[in-house]
């Protein structure tokens, strides 16, 4: 029997993915068989959102090798672009397709969070480090507090804009505010669903993977090793970094369109788009382990679920989460936890080779 050669990325791609597959099914026989409770139903599209945003700052963060807070901000763009798109067409062409609206918000989401991330990333990138930080989380507060003061409504007219408040908006008795300010949009269709949320982090995954594993992606992880190595060989710097950043910034907009779609109302809280949510991206990427795709989206769903089985535990439970924190912390990166990974994981492998010779695979 001929043996089937399988590469080492093409298994790693196989694993991460087929990890997301198993989550699938299992999900969908609980809701099938009426074991998974209301709470875990809703947690469902977060998860999916809280992974996707995970993957993509590590492409940032782990990958490129540069900091960045402003991930919620990239989310931001794709939240609010796709939601007025969903509710203009709501007013304009109520009959429409729900599922080709839901498409086409998606790709202008991703489109604008991507563009932004050009806009940002041409002199932002310049910086390192402490400074580049800085400056990315003063885009996505930027952002959020633009949401808040933006007034957008439409009649038969047209748009009709303002940046004071709703009555300065002048429409007549059939228009509709899309914006209002701090109130967000209101009227979202819910189109977001767990099948979607999957299909998205799928095509993330496959994405970023193959990205990281072409010769684009060796190039990125050069300039992260060493950048002046890197330009000494010809390699585009300025180029590569953008690309990176874009991509991240694009994947991040995705997130926030399925955050959009399912919710009635988006509102650009510090909760949701502010300073906590980008740090919170960053401890998902930080404790998966920095540059590792799957472990940055384990950790997001480990990390997003926690807390909720934990509320029975009502004042012990952010304790048990911050232990929680410590010793994942610890897991990835003392290095005596290191190297016991790094022997089991030999002896799984060598497991795995004797069962494939003996099965003749």
């Amino acid at each position: 029997m001929k043996k089937i050669k399988i590469s080492k990325e093409l298994q790693n791609k196989l694993i991460t993915c087929g990890i997301v597959v198993v989550f699938f099914l299992i999900m969908q026989i609980l809701l099938m068989t009426g074991n998974l409770s209301s709470l875990m139903q809703g947690l469902l599209v977060p998860l999916c959102m809280y992974a996707i945003l995970a993957i993509s700052l590590n492409l940032t963060v782990g990958i490129l090798g540069e900091l960045s807070l402003g991930h919620a901000g990239f989310m931001c763009v794709g939240a609010f672009t796709s939601a007025f798109f969903s509710k203009y067409m709501m007013i304009v062409a109520p009959n429409f397709n729900s599922g080709l609206r839901f498409f086409l918000a998606l790709i202008i989401g991703t489109a604008f969070a991507g563009l932004f991330g050009i806009l940002i990333g041409i002199p932002v990138l310049r910086l390192k480090g402490d400074y580049l930080a800085i400056v990315t989380l003063a885009f996505g507060e930027i952002i959020k507090n633009l949401m808040n003061i933006l007034y957008i409504g439409y009649d038969k007219s047209g748009f009709h804009f303002s940046a004071n408040s709703s009555m300065d908006v002048e429409m007549d008795e059939t228009g509709e505010f899309l914006i209002k300010g701090p109130q967000g949009i209101t009227g979202t269709p819910n189109d977001s669903s767990f099948v979607i949320g999957i299909v998205l982090l799928l095509i993330t995954l496959i994405i970023i993977i193959n990205m990281v594993q072409s010769r684009t992606g060796r190039a990125i992880m050069a300039i992260r090793d060493n950048t002046i190595a890197a330009e000494s060989v010809g390699i585009n710097v300025t180029k590569y970094k953008l690309l990176a950043f874009t991509v991240s910034a694009a994947m991040a907009g995705t997130a926030g369109v399925l955050y959009a779609h399912n919710l009635s109302t988006l509102t650009a809280l510090p909760k949701n788009f502010g300073y906590n949510m980008s740090i919170m991206i960053l401890v998902f990427v930080v404790l998966g382990g920095i540059g590792s795709i799957r472990g940055s989206m384990i950790a997001a769903v480990i990390l997003t679920l926690l807390p909720e089985w934990l509320r029975e535990l009502q004042d012990y439970r952010m304790l048990i989460y911050a232990i929680v924190l410590i010793l994942m912390m610890l897991f990835n990166w003392a290095p005596k936890c290191i190297e016991w990974r790094e022997k089991m994981t030999a002896k799984v492998k060598i497991k795995f080779n004797k069962f494939t010779k003996k099965e003749g695979i």
